[in-house]
């Protein structure tokens, strides 16, 4: 059996919101409705005073305030972020953290400056081979104390669309997204886009911090290695048909012709096809994919007609990405509870 949420897990459940699945209906995600998670506190910061530094394994160390970064050469992107832990809740054992069910995604047109141009000013050394982003939000986490830390490697960053984030969906920064400038990597799990940005900085070998060592690894035990997380895997969401009932969240659905609408996205490879089962997996059919949409890095809307006949269904939705990955229908365990993109199963009563 599943252990309760224990009262940590609510504070933590309280500071951050995950996306309410009738917002799937936007192809932006409005603001207010993005997922959030932030690990420590949200920080205070001075624009005035602020600068971001570039320094280590480069030749050439810089020192921008924000009308700096703004004033450098800009792009526009689509991107749709979901957090390593979106899932977790559903796995059993339980796993003690963040409890998201499946709500931790949201899709944004960020604005900003890409990380390539601003290395490549920087003179990057030969012998770098990541980038460390640091943050300015600092907390205690496995007893350390820490600024929150990751790293890119080198050549995702200068051959990728990395960007440093100014503007999400036509405004400045709210300071909960990462004001006043945030890293955005389009494809990759939320972890990775460190907010609260205040560093940047070359290493020679791989980075050794606490969010890069511990956290954010697929670990089958404790003691395990693991294996790193970066690129999001293949998931599908519904739309939630009809309308909720108040505590269970099950949808009431009248009898007769229904669209099921969903989003669907992958950042190991575009989205090829998406299915659709309103008999929890036992047949499927193929829904109509979007496929002019936001751009690569932003899901895709789908769509599949439904002829409701009275009685209780379960809805799923699964995708495939072109690299041949297809959501599984139940999830793997493992140590953070990460990357659990099993099917989701939508229960609906249709009445007559």
């Amino acid at each position: 059996m599943t252990e309760p949420i224990s009262v940590e897990e609510l504070q933590l459940a309280a500071r951050n919101h995950g996306m309410p699945l009738e917002a799937l209906r936007w192809d932006v995600t409005p603001l207010g409705l993005h997922y959030l998670l932030t690990h420590y506190d949200i920080p205070e910061v001075d624009p005035g005073s602020w600068r971001l530094e570039v320094d280590g394994r480069v030749e050439r160390p810089l020192s921008l305030t924000l009308e700096e970064v703004r004033a450098r050469s800009a792009v526009e992107l689509a991107v749709t972020m979901e957090c390593a832990g979106n899932g977790r809740a559903q796995l059993d054992p339980h796993v003690v953290s963040q409890p998201w069910i499946v709500e931790a995604v949201g899709t944004a047109r960020w604005r900003g400056t890409p990380v390539g141009d601003l290395l490549a000013e920087a003179g990057v050394e030969k012998d770098a081979v990541e980038v460390v982003f640091t943050g300015l939000d600092r907390g205690v986490e496995g007893d350390e104390e820490q600024l929150y830390a990751r790293s890119v490697a080198l050549e995702e960053l200068l051959g990728g669309e990395a960007i440093l984030a100014y503007e999400v969906n036509g405004v400045p920064l709210p300071p909960q997204h990462g004001f006043p400038l945030r890293l955005v990597v389009p494809g990759w799990y939320g972890m990775t886009s460190v907010k609260w940005l205040a560093r940047l900085t070359a290493v020679d070998e791989p980075f050794d911090g606490y969010q890069m060592r511990h956290s954010y690894r697929l670990r089958e035990e404790d003691d395990d290695e693991g294996m790193p997380l970066t690129r999001m895997r293949p998931r599908s969401l519904l739309v939630p048909p009809g309308i909720p009932e108040f505590l269970s969240r099950r949808r009431i659905v009248a009898a007769g012709r229904c669209e099921l609408r969903g989003r669907a996205w992958s950042g190991i490879a575009d989205i090829s096809g998406v299915e659709v089962s309103t008999d929890d997996g036992e047949s499927w059919s193929d829904a109509e994919v979007e496929r002019d949409g936001l751009g690569r890095w932003a899901w895709r809307a789908w769509r599949l007609e439904w002829d409701a006949r009275p009685g209780e269904f379960v809805l799923c939705s699964r995708a495939r990405d072109a690299a041949g990955n297809v959501q599984p229908l139940e999830p793997s365990w493992n140590v953070g509870g990460y990357a659990n993109n099993a099917v989701q199963r939508v229960a609906v009563t249709v009445t007559g």
